[in-house]
């Protein structure tokens, strides 16, 4: 299985041959990833946005346990952390700058859709999941405050100066705390969703989705890190990222990955299940390829949009699974007896590619250079960081302008004499 263009992906362990392939080539660029803890998988996926850095492709990273900081610090990435002491700020209500004529008549009225979607999570979805309920058969809003809430969504842009006119679409957003501000001034239900939505206003939450966006992205590499948010604000906030990723992706179709780690922590969700599932179905159309990361197993293949996430990934990499995932897994990639004995007993880096309708046992290498930027093994960090403390105490600082410590040339060092 290889390609004439493409990136390294491994050695192909039927025949000791090169796996190079690139996966904008198939139906679509989606890609699951499915692993037990430890099996490979953050080191895998770190391997593949590296080299396709490499090849211009731009990646986006949703990181929920700071794996990703070294590896984007190395390659002068843009690090964005979230939490509720950081300055960082996403405004949801921020609308594409599409250019695309239908796009831009449906801009508003797709956001109108999306904003929705994080309410019911915002109001309840996520508490109810929280509290030890069925966030799905809880539902967050009923009909008639669904219904207000839309009035109130309306209004609130409207008094911004925004309308289905795409020429309204560059006025300043309004924010949550204007959506609270016409809730409470509203008839029927409005004064009880804007109690619901205070904590994100003024409350314990306030500041983080509820003013004005102070990002501006620039960069091939940008990690959205929201390891130090709690654990009711994760879902909403890889909501609301998710959703800022997905208005930048229509803006100006560049060849795109993203990734979403730890992605069961969406689908336990309807909404944002649903919305992942959204993003990866129409992700083709705008030059973006999903990739989809997690160790339940059991959990993503149990929820109706997760089986429909992986229907439409064309590549798949399983990795080391527990004994349990395997049975699911194979049930639903059609796996042979031997090849589900082997996924249960996979070493570290080893495991099943499938690329379209092959699929290969493949063997994931990479250079030292690769290798020292991604790992996560404890002992390998403690001898790169005391390599890097030599290093720095024997070269003295070089001139104003000249490139930052740490900083690597990815065109010259992650393949000597490319």
């Amino acid at each position: 299985m290889s390609q004439d263009n493409g990136i390294l992906y491994g050695i192909n362990m039927h025949n000791s041959g090169l796996v190079i392939f690139d996966r904008f080539s198939l139906e679509n660029g989606n890609s699951v990833v499915f692993a037990k803890s430890g099996a490979g998988k953050s080191f895998t996926v770190k391997l593949e946005a590296l080299r396709s850095l490499m090849f211009g492709t731009e990646i986006f990273i949703i990181d929920p346990e700071n794996e990703y900081e070294r590896m984007c610090d190395a390659v002068a990435g843009a690090y964005v952390r979230l939490s509720l002491s950081s300055t960082t700020r996403i405004n949801p209500f921020e609308l594409p700058k599409v250019v695309d004529t239908e796009e831009a008549d449906n801009a508003l009225r797709s956001n109108l859709i999306t904003l929705h979607g994080l309410f019911r999570l915002m109001m309840g979805g996520a508490q109810a999941q929280m509290m030890g309920g069925n966030a799905t058969l809880m539902p967050a809003l009923s009909p008639v405050e669904e219904s207000d809430l839309d009035a109130a969504l309306i209004e609130t842009y409207a008094k911004a100066g925004i309308t289905n006119d795409p020429l309204t679409h560059t006025a300043q957003p309004p924010t949550i705390s204007d959506l609270y501000d016409t809730l409470l001034h509203m008839g029927g239900t409005g004064p009880q969703l804007a109690q619901r939505l205070r904590k994100y206003t003024s409350g314990t939450f306030a500041g983080i989705f509820s003013q004005q966006s102070n990002i501006d992205i620039n960069n091939p590499l940008v990690v959205f890190n929201i390891r130090d948010l709690e654990d009711e604000l994760r879902p909403v906030a890889m909501y609301i990222i998710l959703s800022f990723i997905w208005n930048k992706t229509k803006s100006d179709q560049k060849r795109r990955i993203l990734i979403v780690d730890e992605a069961w922590q969406l689908m336990r969700y309807e909404d944002s299940a649903n919305f992942l599932f959204s993003v990866a179905k129409r992700a083709r159309k705008y030059n973006l390829g999903v990739t989809t990361i997690t160790q339940d197993v059991e959990d993503f293949m149990g929820s109706r949009m997760g089986r429909a996430i992986v229907a439409n990934a064309s590549m798949q990499f399983l990795l080391k699974q527990s004994p349990t995932a395997v049975d699911v897994l194979a049930d639903v990639f059609k796996l042979t007896s031997e090849e589900q004995k082997r996924l249960s007993q996979f070493p570290v880096g080893q495991g099943l590619f499938f690329a379209g309708q092959n699929h290969v046992h493949i063997q994931v290498v990479a250079s030292p250079t690769e290798s020292g930027l991604i790992t996560t093994n404890p002992e390998q960090l403690q001898q790169i960081a005391a390599q890097q403390t030599a290093v720095n105490q024997a070269i003295p600082a070089g001139p104003a302008g000249a490139p930052q410590q740490g900083t690597i040339d990815l065109s010259n060092r992650l393949y000597p004499g490319v």
